[in-house]
């Protein structure tokens, strides 16, 4: 009788396992941009790094803030604090660079610190407000509210490869 009591109560366990892994839609990366919060897909880091000074590229935009040699790949590097307009931009010891896999290109991110890995229920994760046509939320997946803190979920795909960034090469038009 001990014997089928236990077994229910672990095909109970296992049950309530799977379904809490189902409604898990994903796992970000979460990382700090000045006051706020924010969440890239974990799929898309390929390592985090501490942040070294990139070889300037003349002309280049303020936000590329130059490359670096990262085991014989040549991986420019992009100050997310300032493409996205943070009020202060600092380096200090908390500063890092994501490096991320875009499109199968290695491109490096500045954030002002890496917070935690975080799976997400689907239940967790509302749609971006609609804002005016002055705010850019193309680049917003959603808004999730945990633990009494607002994490901003980023399409970081889209964003590396808007052509506004220049880094991607753009797919031909076909006529």
């Amino acid at each position: 009788m001990d014997m089928r009591h236990e077994a229910t109560q672990l095909t109970r366990q296992d049950s309530a396992r799977a379904a809490a892994a189902q409604k898990t839609s994903a796992e970000f990366l979460t990382f700090r941009l000045g006051g706020e919060e924010y969440g890239i897909d974990i799929l898309r880091v390929q390592e985090i790094r501490s942040y070294e000074e990139p070889t300037r590229i003349a002309k280049a935009p303020a936000f590329i803030k130059g490359v670096v040699n990262l085991r014989g790949v040549i991986v420019p590097i992009v100050d997310l604090r300032i493409k996205l307009g943070c009020d202060k931009v600092e380096y200090n010891q908390f500063t890092v660079v994501i490096v991320l896999n875009v499109h199968g290109r290695v491109v490096g991110a500045v954030v002002d610190s890496v917070s935690d890995v975080m799976g997400l229920a689907s239940d967790l994760i509302k749609p971006a407000p609609e804002m005016s046509t002055t705010v850019d939320t193309s680049f917003i997946t959603g808004i999730a509210s945990v633990n009494e803190r607002m994490l901003i979920l980023m399409d970081i795909e889209g964003l590396m490869s808007s052509t506004d960034m220049g880094l991607m090469d753009q797919a031909p038009v076909v006529q």
